[in-house]
């Protein structure tokens, strides 16, 4: 078996995606042949080389699995938490080192995506792929036209401003002052869909991500979990 990148080896063995285990190198979590690794270019040969991330060793997976899971909201979506919250792990029964594809806050509910293919994650997360995520936001107050137009021509928050999406108005509540809009974008910045309403000066109320790409949670219950089908990971890869 030919050397491969360190980085490619860990995404690969259901360590974390590509980009996050060149962090995880730099921060010398790594250890090849017992020597801690701190810099990027590292080639390891699979059968051959012992590869550790925080003291134990990691080896490719021979199978792969890919679980569709409807968060609840309250749980978080990293695998260790400081304050100890509930992790989506927690709801996902399986003995693979599985991490979720991308993250969705501990306020927000929907699909979310649970792999141990670093490589599926590179590819579902990377905005080059241009893979949709569609949301269903509930927000305070009436939501106009001007203001539907402005979302989909990008919003400017913080530093950057958003890429165009998609966006239609599913209802609107005169009487509780509320609006719900869906909202499908590809990119994925940290709490971007809460970011792009609060830059039209309304305040998200409830947030769910229905859909990443094709797939769909509407037929299952929240907190419960399926594998992607063939067909699914393929229209995804």
């Amino acid at each position: 078996m030919e050397d491969i990148r360190l980085q490619k080896y860990l995404a690969e063995c259901g360590i974390a995606s590509r980009r996050k285990a060149e962090e995880l190198i730099l921060q010398g979590k790594v250890k090849v042949n017992g020597n801690k690794i701190t810099e990027l270019g590292v080639k390891v040969n699979p059968i051959k080389d012992i590869v550790e991330y925080n003291g134990k060793k990691v080896k490719i997976e021979t199978e792969t699995v890919y679980i569709l899971l409807n968060k609840p909201i309250g749980y978080v979506t990293t695998a260790k938490d400081q304050f100890n919250r509930d992790s989506v792990l927690d709801l996902v029964k399986n003995n693979k080192r599985l991490v979720p594809v991308g993250r969705l806050d501990m306020y927000t509910s929907g699909a979310l995506i649970l792999t141990n293919d670093g490589d599926f994650v590179y590819k579902v997360t990377h905005p080059k792929h241009e893979i949709e995520k569609t949301y269903t936001i509930t927000i305070i107050g009436i939501v106009t036209k001007e203001e539907v137009e402005q979302l989909r021509k990008g919003v400017k928050i913080e530093d950057y401003i958003t890429k165009p999406a998609k966006v239609k108005i599913l209802k609107t509540d005169e009487e509780k002052n509320q609006s719900r809009l869906e909202i499908t974008i590809h990119e994925g910045k940290n709490r971007q869909v809460r970011k792009m309403c609060e830059a039209i000066n309304h305040k998200v109320l409830a947030l769910h991500r229905s859909k990443i790409g094709n797939i769909t949670v509407k037929d299952l219950p929240l907190g419960k979990w399926r594998y992607l089908t063939d067909k699914e990971i393929k229209d995804l890869k």
